[in-house]
């Protein structure tokens, strides 16, 4: 049995196809609110039903109940806002009930339609403290936040067309997609393996372990809008097709992008990532060291303990946690501290500085971190000339 949409029903906001010409053609006339590069994948997976049991960008009641107690106003779990934020000239110029035309401001052209329901006021003191646990304008969650502004709309939305990159076609998948060729390979478990960094053999190591439990895995990249200095998503792409193509069982795993724009919230984004999964038809989401982290703003392992919070029955996916992982030399394998009992000495580190040092220098880093043909791919990336690898 198909673990059900959170909430109980998929809900798909895309118009179709027929009566998108005459959608288009009134919301010519409709003031246009601009989306971020954050809304617009906002409206894209509201629209596939990727974000049930939403139906819009949120009302007061259901964004202030998030901020304060991780859960919708239905007290269904969620534990990040998705809203919409207009500046004041904006809010002033449209009222309640009144339609208004989503603007992606990158393609050109209106992605959707809302009904605004609701204008108000947030908190943005109170929910950078409550999701991002700072309110450090450092943190680029937070500095997310404070762009946004304080006004936000909340209302139904209709969306119009697909904002996925023509070379993202070939592996998106929406969750009606998904969970069908889940039934079809006759996958009663499923995990989803989340990253937004090129893959290596610790990775490997965690997506083949759980694969173990499970009928099949869906490596899950989020391919939206990140931070300065993240491996662009083309590239980290590049490194997933290899892992897929050469390392992992055809039958038993795909690879899927995942829309989203990264908000660094830690544990919070944790626990809607799983709830997101769960959407999309998986049964289990892994969950690594300092999930959807950023800087030194969480600890090690709080995406872990954040869901000891929830009532696992609320979230039905269930939550695979794994301490960090890497390669023992003693050991002649991968282990992570619950399987090793030897100094860190014998363990291979590197760090992201040395990693990218390494790369920039045109030098693959040992094969006990990543595969030699993932590096080149990265370092081709890092120099731009092929030639400088060695």
């Amino acid at each position: 049995m198909p673990i059900k949409p959170h909430g109980g029903t998929l809900v798909v906001l895309t118009v179709p196809e027929a009566e998108a010409p005459e959608l288009e053609k009134r919301a010519d006339g409709l003031f246009r609110i601009p989306l971020s590069p954050m809304e617009r994948s906002d409206l894209e997976l509201l629209a596939t039903g990727a974000y049930s049991p939403l139906r819009g960008f949120m009302g007061k009641a259901d964004y202030e109940t998030v901020v304060e107690t991780g859960h919708l106003a239905s007290g269904l779990p969620w534990t990040l806002p998705v809203v919409l934020g207009a500046d004041a000239d904006a809010a002033g110029r449209v009222s309640d009930g009144d339609e208004v035309a989503l603007f992606d401001e990158e393609a050109g052209a209106v992605a959707g339609v809302m009904t605004v329901r609701e204008r108000f006021r947030a908190d943005i003191e109170k929910e950078a403290k409550e999701v991002f646990r700072t309110t450090d304008d450092g943190h680029p969650g937070v500095q997310a936040v404070w762009a946004r502004g304080e006004v936000l709309l909340g209302g139904p939305v209709k969306w119009l067309r697909r904002s996925a990159s023509p070379e993202w076609s070939r592996r998106y998948l929406e969750p009606k997609e998904t969970r069908l060729l889940f039934q079809l390979r006759e996958w009663e478990t499923v995990v989803a393996f989340q990253t937004r960094n090129p893959i290596h053999r610790a990775h490997e190591y965690l997506m083949k372990c759980a694969l173990e439990c499970v009928d099949g895995l869906m490596i899950h990249p989020l391919v939206g809008a990140t931070k300065d200095g993240d491996i662009p998503a083309d590239v980290r792409m590049a490194c997933y097709e290899v892992i897929v193509d050469h390392y992992l069982p055809k039958e038993r795993a795909i690879l899927s992008v995942f829309p989203a724009a990264m908000r660094y919230a830690g544990p919070k984004e944790a626990i809607f990532h799983a709830i997101v999964r769960k959407n999309f038809g998986c049964t289990h989401f892994i969950v690594g060291r300092d999930h959807a982290g950023v800087g030194s703003y969480y600890g090690t392992y709080d995406a872990h303990h954040i869901f000891r919070e929830f009532d696992p029955a609320a979230l039905e996916i269930t939550p695979l946690f794994f301490d960090h992982s890497f390669y023992c030399r003693k050991c002649e394998g991968m282990a992570t501290t619950k399987t090793c009992p030897h100094d860190p000495e014998s363990r291979v580190f590197l760090s992201g500085t040395k990693v990218r040092e390494m790369l920039g220098n045109g030098e693959i880093p040992p094969p006990e971190f990543t595969r030699a043909d993932v590096a080149r791919i990265l370092i081709q990336a890092y120099t731009g000339d092929k030639q400088t690898i060695r």
